[in-house]
C-alpha cells in the first residue's frame, strides 16, 4: 500500500469496539469484498412486463454469473463481463405475477379489459397502459381486480425456490427477496425486503396497495420475525420521493417518536446511495461547498408525465445523516443510522452496472437507438428521462464468506459500501489507537479491526480531547479507471443544535497540493469523446491514508465516510453515440467521475452512549 506525505496522525488515545448483536457474525480481519445486487426486477414486475421484459428469475441468476441471456427490445443478448457475488431478485409485490400471466388465453386475468393494451404487440401502448395503471395506484386507485392473492402466493413460491435452486455457498450467493413499493402522488418510499434464507418465509409477500405506510411494512416484518423469519428492509432511490423518504414527520403527520425512531432503524440498517435512477448522496443545494455534489441527479418523480420534485431536504443520505444526529443528540436514536450500498433497480434482469456495457433499465432500452432517440410515439420528456438514467450502482459487503449467513450480517452490521457499477474496493476504520507505521503494514486490516471499528461501527467518546484517527485504502475496479482521490466527509451537531458538514480531502494521486483556499486541483481528463475512450496515464491504482479529524469536538455527536472519485471515463451515453456515430444528445455529461461510497462511522459523546444503552 502507498502512503502520503500530506497525511496526519495522532498518538493512541483509547479503544473503541463495535457493538454486536447476538445474530450478527462478528467483523474480523479475514473479511473479503464481495459485490452483487439485490434490487432486481423481471417479467414478473408489472412495469417491466409492460415495457418488454421476457425474462425470469432463473435468468437473471444466469446473468450474475456471466451468462448471456435474452435481452428483448430489438436488441443483443445480455451478459456482463465481470461476474458478481450474490444476487437477489426482488419483483414488485404490487400485482406480483398478475401482467405477465395476461398473455396466457386460457388464464382468466386475460380477459380483464386491461389485458389486451398490456398485452399488445405495439410498445408504446404497452408503456401508455402502465402509465396509466402507476398513475392511478399513486392515488390511490388501485383497480381490485388485479390484485390476486392467489397469483401472488404462486409466484413469491416460484421466485424464492429459484433464489434457492441458484445458491452456491461459497461460490454464488442468492437470496430470497422482494420490493414493498409504496408511491403515494408518485413519490417514492419503495423498500426492498431482504430475507437471509429460505426458512419460514411467508405464503405471500406484503403489497402496498393494503398501506402507503412504511410502519405497516415494518410491523409485518415483526410478524415474520415472530414465525420465524429473517429479513431486513432496504430503502431506495429517496431522490425521488420528493423529502417524503428522510421526512421528520410521520405519513399521517406527527412528529417522530423514540418507538418509531427505534423501529426504523431495527428494520432499516442499509440505505440504497445509488442506482439507475441516479444518485441520492446529497444535492449542490444542500451541500453548495461540496463540488462533486451534482454526480447524476436524475431530478424526477416516479411519475410517467416527467414531474420534478420540489423538496429537496428528506431525499438526500447526507442531509438524513445530519438529521439523525439531531434526533440521537437530544437522546431519541438515530431514525436514519443507514449503512450504503449502492444497487441497479434493473427491470431487466440484468445489472447494467458497467459502463461500457450499458442495456438500459427496461427491456425496450436494449437496442441504443431506443436509449437515445426514444421509440416511435413515446413523448420527448419519457425520452429524455431515459437518457438521463445512470448505469446503475454496486453493494459492497465485507464478508468472512460468500454465503447467506455472512454477507447478511455483513448487512446487519453495515459493514458495506455502494458504488456507482465499478467494483472499487475500499476499506475505512475508526479509532484512537492508529499510528503512521499502521498504514503501511502488511496487516493493515486486522489492525483497523483489533483497534477500532470498521465502516458502520459507532465509536463512544474517550473522555478526552483527542480526536479520533481513521485508516482508509481502496483499490481500482480491473476495467474501470484509475482513482483520483479519496475524501472523507465529516458531519456534526454543535451545542446549539446547528449542523455542519466539511469535506476533507485526505489521498490523491499525482504530485498536485492543496491550494490556499483548500481546494485540490482537479486530476484531469484523458477521454475522448468521438472515440469513448479514455486513458489511465493519469490517477492511481491504489491509495491510502491515515486521517485525524483536525476539527473534533469530544462533545459533538458525528459521522463520517469515505468517499473515493475515479478519474473522468466516459458515460454509458459517450459509449452509445460513438457506436451510432452521432453527437452525445440533450446536454449529457461526455465523462462522468464514478465513485465508491463506505458506510458512516459515527462518533457519539459518552453521555449519549450510555444514556442510549440505559433506555
Amino acid at each position: 500500500m502507498k502512503s502520503f506525505p500530506h497525511v496526519c496522525f495522532t498518538v493512541a488515545l483509547a479503544l473503541a469496539t463495535p457493538v454486536v448483536t447476538a445474530d450478527q457474525e462478528p467483523a474480523s480481519a479475514a473479511t473479503h469484498a464481495f459485490f452483487g445486487a439485490v434490487h432486481v426486477h423481471t417479467s414478473y414486475s408489472f412495469d417491466a412486463y409492460t415495457n418488454g421484459t421476457l425474462t425470469s428469475p432463473a435468468h437473471a441468476y444466469q446473468w450474475a454469473q456471466g451468462k448471456p441471456i435474452p435481452g428483448g427490445g430489438g436488441g443483443p443478448d445480455l451478459q456482463i463481463k465481470q461476474p458478481l457475488d450474490f444476487y437477489a431478485v426482488s419483483d414488485h409485490a404490487e400485482w406480483l405475477g398478475v401482467f405477465k400471466l395476461m398473455e396466457e388465453p386460457g388464464n382468466p386475468l386475460s380477459k380483464l379489459p386491461i389485458a389486451a393494451q398490456i398485452t399488445a404487440a405495439d410498445q408504446n401502448t404497452r408503456m401508455q397502459a402502465f402509465a396509466g395503471v402507476l398513475r392511478d395506484f399513486s392515488m390511490g386507485k388501485a383497480d381490485p381486480a388485479l390484485n390476486d392473492p392467489q397469483v401472488n402466493r404462486t409466484v413469491w413460491k416460484d421466485i424464492a425456490s429459484t433464489a434457492d435452486e441458484y445458491y452456491r455457498p461459497g461460490e454464488f450467493t442468492t437470496f430470497p427477496a422482494f420490493e414493498w413499493s409504496s408511491n403515494p402522488e408518485m413519490r417514492n418510499l419503495h423498500r426492498v425486503v431482504v430475507f437471509r434464507d429460505s426458512k419460514n418465509l411467508p405464503d405471500r409477500v406484503l403489497s402496498s396497495i393494503e398501506s402507503t405506510d412504511p410502519e405497516h411494512l415494518w410491523a409485518w416484518m415483526g410478524e415474520q420475525r415472530k414465525a420465524g423469519a429473517t429479513l431486513l428492509a432496504i430503502p431506495h432511490n429517496a431522490n425521488a420521493s420528493d423529502g417524503l423518504m428522510f421526512s421528520l414527520q410521520t405519513r399521517d403527520g406527527k412528529p417522530l417518536s423514540e418507538a418509531y425512531i427505534r423501529t426504523r432503524s431495527e428494520n432499516e440498517p442499509l440505505y440504497e446511495i445509488t442506482q439507475i435512477k441516479g444518485t441520492s448522496e446529497t444535492h449542490p443545494s444542500l451541500s453548495p461547498n461540496d463540488e462533486f455534489a451534482g454526480f447524476e441527479q436524475w431530478d424526477y418523480t416516479l411519475s410517467a408525465d416527467g414531474l420534478r420534485p420540489t423538496h429537496r431536504k428528506g431525499s438526500f443520505a447526507r442531509q438524513a445523516l445530519l438529521d439523525g444526529l439531531s434526533f440521537d443528540a437530544k437522546g431519541m436514536g438515530n431514525p436514519f443510522h443507514y449503512g450504503f450500498i449502492g444497487d441497479t433497480d434493473t427491470h431487466n434482469a440484468a445489472a447494467s452496472n458497467e459502463e461500457y456495457n450499458y442495456t438500459g433499465k427496461f427491456a425496450f432500452e436494449n437496442d441504443p437507438v431506443h436509449r437515445l432517440k426514444g421509440i416511435k410515439g413515446q413523448p420527448a420528456s419519457q425520452v429524455q428521462q431515459v437518457r438521463e438514467f445512470s448505469s446503475g450502482g454496486l453493494a459492497g459487503v465485507w464478508a468472512q464468506e460468500n454465503t447467506r449467513e455472512s454477507i447478511y450480517a455483513a448487512m446487519l452490521r453495515r459493514e458495506t459500501f455502494g458504488t456507482t457499477g465499478p467494483q472499487i474496493k475500499v476499506r475505512f476504520f475508526g479509532g484512537w489507537e492508529y499510528g503512521a507505521d499502521d498504514v503501511t503494514s502488511r496487516d493493515f486490516v486486522a489492525r483497523g479491526y483489533a483497534k477500532g471499528v470498521p465502516m458502520g461501527g459507532t465509536l463512544t467518546g474517550p473522555g478526552k480531547k483527542g480526536a479520533p484517527s481513521f485508516l482508509v485504502w481502496a483499490s481500482k475496479a480491473a476495467d474501470s479507471g484509475n482513482l483520483d482521490r479519496i475524501q472523507v466527509i465529516k458531519g456534526w451537531v454543535d451545542a446549539s443544535g446547528a449542523q455542519h458538514e466539511k469535506i476533507y480531502d485526505v489521498s490523491w494521486s499525482g504530485d498536485r497540493r492543496i491550494g490556499d483556499k483548500g481546494e485540490l486541483p482537479a486530476v484531469g481528463n484523458t477521454v475522448d469523446v468521438g472515440k469513448a475512450s479514455y486513458s489511465n496515464s493519469i490517477g492511481t491504482a491504489e491509495l491510502t491514508a491515515l486521517w485525524t479529524d483536525p476539527d473534533f469536538d469530544a462533545r459533538q455527536h458525528a459521522f463520517y465516510y469515505a468517499r473515493v472519485l475515479e478519474i473522468p471515463t466516459p458515460r454509458w451515453s459517450t459509449y452509445d453515440a460513438a457506436r451510432l456515430g452521432m453527437d452525445v444528445p440533450g446536454g449529457l455529461p461526455t465523462s462522468i467521475q464514478e465513485r465508491a461510497y463506505t458506510s458512516p462511522i459515527w462518533y457519539e459523546p459518552v453521555a449519549t452512549a450510555v444514556a442510549t444503552r440505559e433506555n
